[in-house]
């Protein structure tokens, strides 16, 4: 009897060792559904106050705006050189400008202004939030009666559905503006040469694709950073490790939805085109 109650007990052990972390991921995804769910609820039933919303737009958009600058910039000038060193062999130098344009608006500039904008105010919101969880300050926050999910969340969730989209956009015009001065002023190609193709091939799709690429990026980075922020333990080192996890996870999630957006709006362009 003992034997089979140690056989039991041992069996039970491996199957927890074997499949907890895979329950804990379950858990930790419906936590972070619920988040969402729960942000959205007490927002609709009062907005967060018009200065917490300011503070973070100014936070998430404005401080943004240098380090966005050089990287779109910096993408615009690499993309311009390798599509003329590629080209300009074949005739086809001309769909340079549209070349950068186009990856610049559907996959360019939302993903660097996403891996930017992670880099530096996601990580620093899930490292303020860790440390008031650590700190106990969210608790403190609801013995005030001050619930903190639409003091502390709300205002970073609007900021981010309303910044990236205007920060991608920054972005694509700095890129194009690289690809532009590279160009002309390096490879000595006319600027007629370089624009003529833009209108007559970018639709209004290709600038559709960029801005709701900016919106769910938006929501991803500063979702997952204020998730990983209140659920931080362990102090100083929990801290960090939070900030870690929060900013590789949402360079993980930026690099798959970014695939699936652009099938997915692809697929239900072409459906639409078919059925109009």
């Amino acid at each position: 009897m003992e034997k089979n109650e140690s056989f039991s007990r041992s069996a039970w052990a491996l199957l927890k060792e074997v499949f907890a972390p895979r329950f804990g991921f379950v858990r930790a995804t419906g936590e972070y559904v619920l988040l969402i769910l729960d942000v959205i609820k007490v927002s609709i039933r009062r907005l967060p106050g018009v200065s917490l919303v300011l503070d973070q737009l100014y936070e998430v958009g404005v401080g943004s705006l240098p380090v966005v600058a050089i990287t779109g910039l910096s993408t615009g000038l690499v993309l311009a050189a390798q599509s003329f060193y590629q080209l300009s062999d074949k005739g086809l130098a001309s769909v340079t400008g549209l070349m950068v344009t186009k990856a610049m608006m559907t996959e360019l500039g939302p993903m660097m202004t996403a891996f930017m904008v992670t880099g530096r105010v996601g990580a620093a919101m899930c490292a303020e939030l860790g440390t008031m969880q650590v700190t106990e300050q969210v608790e403190a926050l609801q013995t005030m009666a001050v619930n903190p999910k639409r003091y502390l969340i709300a205002p970073r969730l609007l900021a981010g559905i309303f910044m990236m989209p205007l920060l991608t956009i920054f972005c694509i015009v700095t890129g194009i503006f690289g690809g532009y001065v590279i160009s002309v002023y390096f490879f000595g190609m006319s600027p007629n040469t370089y624009f003529d193709p833009i209108p007559i091939h970018v639709t209004y799709f290709d600038f559709f694709t960029g801005i709701v690429k900016g919106i769910v990026f938006g929501i991803l980075i500063m979702t997952i950073a204020c998730f990983k922020g209140f659920r931080t333990k362990g102090g100083a080192a929990g801290v960090g490790r939070s900030t870690t996890s929060a900013v590789v996870i949402t360079y993980c999630l930026i690099l798959f939805t970014n695939f699936f957006l652009t099938m997915a709006l692809n697929i239900l362009h072409d459906k639409l085109i078919g059925f109009l």
